[in-house]
């Protein structure tokens, strides 16, 4: 056991503990810098934008137009469906079916904004996920929640 007057000088029991903290506090700094950033300070991924659409709302549910001019005429097109209630991914998905998910990444909560390749590409750190919501490369590990969809006419609509 060694007595205070052991002690080197300069060390004492508050100066390294000091420097214990410091040391955890620079560590635990590039471990979030390590992380890609956050949703406020996002890493900048570079994406094909999803056209972006205007849906209507009557209490929860979304009305899509599905005309010949719209983005979603094609089967493999998709848009971001922009509403009162928050914006959505659409995508034509076969002759009659439609996919409606929300566009909120599982990652970060970033928008997810991109589409290229039959795939969703979130802008903050890279996410992609399948039409269906399903992660194809992470960080996300979480699916986006799918909303069931109806066509009747010219109209795509789904339940939030």
């Amino acid at each position: 056991m060694t007595k205070p007057d052991d002690q080197a000088p300069g060390h004492t029991r508050r100066e390294f503990c000091a420097q214990a903290c410091q040391a955890a506090s620079f560590v635990a700094v590039g471990a979030l810098a390590g992380c890609g950033g956050s949703q406020t300070s996002p890493s900048a991924v570079s994406v094909t934008p999803a056209p972006t659409v205007s849906g209507t709302v009557t209490g929860r549910v979304v009305s899509v137009a599905l005309d010949s001019a719209t983005a979603l005429s094609a089967v493999g097109a998709a848009v971001l469906v922009q509403t009162t209630l928050g914006s959505f991914l659409v995508a034509h998905t076969g002759q009659d079916t439609y996919t409606a998910l929300t566009s909120t990444c599982t990652h970060e909560a970033c928008v997810v904004t991109g589409f290229s390749g039959g795939r969703y590409t979130c802008p903050c750190h890279g996410s992609q996920y399948t039409t269906s919501g399903a992660v194809i490369n992470g960080p996300a590990t979480r699916a986006l929640a799918q909303f069931p969809t109806q066509v009747s006419g010219t109209t795509l609509t789904f339940t939030v």
